[in-house]
Order: C-alpha cells, then structure tokens, then sequence
C-alpha cells in the first residue's frame, strides 16, 4: 500500500531517545526486571542508616564493650549520654520520625533485655547499652542486632570454655539442668546462676561485635 502523503518513517533518532518517567529513565531494550532491580536498590540506600548515626553507633558500642571487658560493668555515666546523643543525631537528620524512630529502638532494647535483668542472668548496664544503641539505630536495625549478638555470645561461650578447660564441667552442669527440666526439680547449687565459679561472658563486648559486624555488612549491601 503506498505511503500517505506527508507520512514519513520514524527516525532511528526518535526511537532510539530516553523516555523518562518519574525518577528512571527507561532505554530501548530495557526490562521490567532492570527497572525493578533499580528502584528495590534506590529503596534499600533510602531506607539504610545514614552513615553519621551508623558510625556513632559503632563509637560507642565498641567503647562500651571495652570499658565492659576492662570493669565488667558499664556505668551509667555511658549509657545516658549515649541515649542522649543517639536521639539527638536522629532527630537533628531526620526530625519527628528521627525521634520516633530512637524512641521506638531505645523502648524495644530495654523490653526485650528487661526479663534477663530480672532473672539476674544479664547486668543492668548491658541493658541500659542495648537501649542506647536503639536510640541510634532504630528499632528495625536493633532487632538484627540483638539476634546477632545472642550467636556471638554463644561463640565467646565456647571459646571461653575451651580455653578455661572447663568441657566436662560444663557438660556436667548441662546435664544437670536437663534432668532438673524432666524432673521438675531445681538444679544444683553449682549450676546456680550465682555461682561465682562460673564462667561468665561480657555481653556488652559480644553487643558490640554485634555491632561492628552489622556496620560491616550493611556497608557492603548485605544488611
């Protein structure tokens, strides 16, 4: 059929320009996959730490672990103040939901922690440590990091049985334990978690390894 007056072909040009929409550029030849790979990266560097908050989380656990591994405590004197800076770091970059977002961290921390500190089986500055780092990081970050921090624990209670010698005297108490659970009965006084012989792990250093580890891969795309 002949061409129309006037008609002519559309040039490569024209067809080979970048339409775009919204924030993307599509491209000739450019998937659904492509563009959707985009916007979940764009996504994710939004929605990430920002870097200031992330570094002063990482200050801060790591001097807390240290001061907990040299006294085996951490003071109220490091806890406060670091409350205190991470939600003023939120707030001044991020405003009211820069102070929703520390409040909801520091509030998610201290109940979680709070029935440990209870039964005596962690100390009340770890606790007042994980409320702080909340306040830096929200609550979303907290929750991985306290998941995290519960196998780094477990890994510094191996290691710290292994090097004290302690295997079968640990084996021992674990056994006690199970046949206290079938037997409804308490376990031994050696197997106390007063007991002053027993090996007991900073968690406050294994919080802050938590930490730098998180730091860590959310700094490489993975967290």
């Amino acid at each position: 059929m002949a061409k129309a007056a006037g008609a002519s072909d559309p040039s490569p040009s024209t067809t080979s320009e970048v339409s775009g929409i919204g924030s993307f550029s599509i491209f000739p030849g450019t998937g659904f996959l492509e563009i959707r790979r985009a916007a979940s990266g764009t996504a994710r560097r939004e929605a990430g730490l920002k870097p200031v908050i992330l570094a002063g989380a990482v200050v801060f656990a790591v001097f807390a672990g240290w001061v907990d591994l040299r006294r085996r405590r951490i003071p109220n004197w490091l806890t406060v103040p670091g409350l205190v800076v991470g939600t003023a770091l939120n707030v001044t970059l991020g405003g009211w939901n820069g102070l929703k977002t520390s409040l909801l961290g520091a509030g998610l921390g201290l109940a979680l922690l709070l029935p440990f500190v209870l039964v005596r089986s962690l100390g009340a500055g770890d606790w007042k440590m994980a409320g702080a780092l909340g306040a830096f990081t929200g609550w979303k970050a907290l929750t991985d990091i306290l998941i995290g921090s519960v196998f780094v624990a477990g890994i510094m209670a191996v290691a710290l049985v292994i090097y004290k010698g302690r295997v079968r005297q640990t084996m021992r108490n674990i056994g006690h334990i199970l046949v206290s659970l079938v037997t409804f009965r308490l376990p031994e006084s050696r197997v106390s978690l007063d007991n002053p012989d027993s090996l007991k792990i900073p968690y406050g250093v294994a919080l802050a390894l938590s930490v730098v580890l998180y730091s860590a891969a959310h700094l490489w795309g993975v967290a």
